[in-house]
């Protein structure tokens, strides 16, 4: 009786371990799935916050750099009630590996960042405050941020008395040229966690969501405190 009843255990062992019991995800299938729960609850956040109104801003992760697979918000969507199901994977091309929709055109600028930071995620605001210091900057190629404690949130900036460069780009519609010029700002300017699209908004990234999450509330503080304190007049 001890013999039969040990035989049917292993029996339904290895039922329960059957490929026919449960579906297994690819590792960058369950990397997207890990992504975008994690980016829906940021967006929903951020639009709490009013920094993605409407249906503005478009975020993406890194799930993968050999070949380079990013997780990226569906375009059109409100970020105040984001789900999971509404993230894509992309490739280095900006081509649907999985999902349902269609990236918006600004992966390519999501791309750009991602292959010359090696950032491992790349978040995009439209706040007011970015929206306003844009215009009212954007003769002087940028912003200058320094003397703020909350300076010292951004990565590797240790001191208030570190001066942020933030960039100002003219927008365009040809994604493929701004994203050119994205690179060159990247380039041209290393250790910035982030840019600004001419009366557009705000672009930054991280190693990680949750740095790449830090930056953006980081610079949106930084934002609202010069627009509120008067900074914001064109000199």
């Amino acid at each position: 009786m001890l013999i039969v009843a040990i035989k049917k255990t292993k029996r339904g062992i290895k039922r329960r371990n059957s490929p026919k019991a449960k579906t297994r995800l690819s590792p960058n299938g369950t990397r997207l799935a890990e992504a975008a729960a994690c980016l829906a609850e940021i967006g929903k956040g951020f639009h709490a916050r009013g920094w993605v109104l409407g249906t503005s801003g478009n975020f993406s992760a890194v799930i993968s750099r050999e070949p380079l697979r990013l997780a990226i918000t569906s375009t059109g969507l409100d970020k105040g009630s984001l789900t999971p199901a509404q993230f894509l994977e992309m490739d280095e091309a900006a081509n649907v590996v999985r999902g349902d929709g269609r990236p918006s055109a600004e992966a390519l600028l999501h791309l750009a960042i991602a292959g010359r930071v090696d950032a491992g995620a790349v978040l995009h605001t439209h706040s007011v405050w970015s929206t306003v210091l844009s215009g009212s900057h954007a003769s002087q190629g940028g912003i200058a941020l320094e003397g703020y404690e909350m300076l010292k949130g951004l990565e590797g900036v240790r001191t208030h008395k570190h001066r942020e460069w933030l960039p100002i780009l003219e927008n365009s519609q040809d994604m493929v040229e701004l994203g050119e010029r994205v690179s060159k700002t990247l380039r041209d300017s290393p250790g910035i966690h982030g840019f600004l699209l001419r009366e557009h908004g705000l672009y930054t990234w991280g190693a990680g969501l949750q740095e790449a999450k830090r930056h953006v509330e980081i610079l949106e503080f930084l934002m609202e405190v010069l627009v509120r304190s008067g900074a914001a007049q064109s000199a």
